[in-house]
C-alpha cells in the first residue's frame, strides 16, 4: 500500500493557479525581446568581419581568459566561505556574509574605487606592493581582481543555499563513522553540493565574463591589456555602433553557451 500511494502522489501534477503563466509570459518577453532587438539590428553582410577583427579578437580572449581566472580564484576563496557561513554557528557570521556579499549590490564604480584604495599605487596593499616592485592597478591582473571582487559573492550566495537546503544529516552521520574533518568534506559534503557549485560557477562566469565599472575604474582601458570585450563594446558604441552591436551579440552567444552547458552538466550530476 505505501508504495501505491507513493507512486498515486508522484503520478499527481503540482497545481498552478489559472493567472500565473500571465505574470510569467510578461517577465519572459521583458527579457526576450530586447535581446531579440538587439539581434535585428546586426548588420549580418559584414558581421564576421566586423567580430574578427584583431582588436575584436583580442578583447574576447582576454575577457574568456580573465574571466576563467577569476573563476578559478573565486572558488578556491569563495566554496570555504560559503562552507563556513552555512554550518557556522557564531553571531558574528551575519556580519561577515553582509560584507563578502556586499558587491552585490554595490555600483561596480565604487567597488572599483575601493579596489583603488586597496590596491592602486597609494592604497593600503598597493603601496606596499609597488614599493617591491610590483604594481597591479591597470595591468591584466587588475582585470582579475575587479572581476573576482564582483563575481565571487555570487558563488558563495549559490553554495551557501545548496548546503543549507541540504542540511549536514550525512556529515554528522560520516563523523559518527570515524571520518574526519577533512575526509567528509571532500567525500560527502562536495559531492552532495555539487550541482550548487556548478550552478555559482556559472553565475560567476558569466558576471565575470559581463563586468564594466569595476574594471574600467580600476584595471583601465588599454588595448591587449586590460580592455576586455564589454570596454571594447563601450568603446566601439562611440564610434561605431555597428561593430558594438556585434560584438554584444557575440557576448550574450558565449553567455547562452556557458549557461546552457552548465543546464545540461547539472542535470547529468543529479541524475
Amino acid at each position: 500500500m505505501p508504495g501505491r500511494a507513493e507512486r498515486a502522489l508522484a503520478s499527481v501534477r503540482t497545481p498552478v493557479p489559472w493567472w500565473l503563466p500571465i505574470p510569467a509570459v510578461l517577465g519572459g518577453l521583458f527579457v526576450v525581446v530586447p535581446v531579440v532587438a538587439m539581434v535585428g539590428r546586426v548588420d549580418w553582410g559584414s558581421f564576421g568581419a566586423l567580430v574578427t577583427s584583431p582588436a575584436s579578437l583580442t578583447a574576447l580572449g582576454l575577457s574568456l581568459g580573465t574571466a576563467a581566472a577569476a573563476t578559478g580564484i573565486a572558488l578556491v576563496l569563495g566554496y570555504p566561505l560559503a562552507v563556513l557561513f552555512a554550518r557556522s554557528t557564531s553571531r558574528w557570521v551575519g556580519v561577515a556574509r553582509a560584507l563578502v556579499l556586499l558587491p552585490l549590490v554595490l555600483p561596480p564604480v565604487v567597488g572599483g574605487l575601493a579596489l583603488l584604495a586597496a590596491f592602486g599605487r597609494l592604497g593600503v596593499v598597493g603601496a606596499f606592493l609597488d614599493a617591491h616592485g610590483l604594481r597591479i592597478a591597470f595591468t591584466t591582473t587588475a582585470v582579475v581582481i575587479a572581476q573576482t571582487f564582483v563575481a565571487m559573492p555570487f558563488l558563495v550566495s549559490s553554495i551557501e543555499g545548496a548546503l543549507r537546503v541540504g542540511g549536514d544529516r550525512f556529515e554528522r552521520v560520516a563523523a559518527t563513522l570515524g571520518a574526519g574533518p577533512t575526509r567528509t568534506f571532500l567525500t560527502v559534503t562536495t559531492p552532495r553540493v555539487l550541482p550548487g557549485i556548478l550552478s555559482g560557477l556559472v553565475l560567476c562566469f558569466a558576471r565575470a565574463l559581463g563586468e564594466f565599472g569595476a574594471t574600467l575604474t580600476f584595471a583601465g582601458s588599454l588595448q591587449g591589456v586590460t580592455r576586455t570585450l564589454p570596454l571594447e563594446i563601450y568603446l566601439q558604441r562611440e564610434i561605431d555602433p555597428d561593430t558594438a552591436v556585434a560584438l554584444a551579440l557575440v557576448l550574450v552567444v558565449v553567455a547562452l553557451v556557458v549557461i546552457g552547458a552548465s543546464a545540461v552538466r547539472s542535470r547529468a550530476v543529479v541524475a
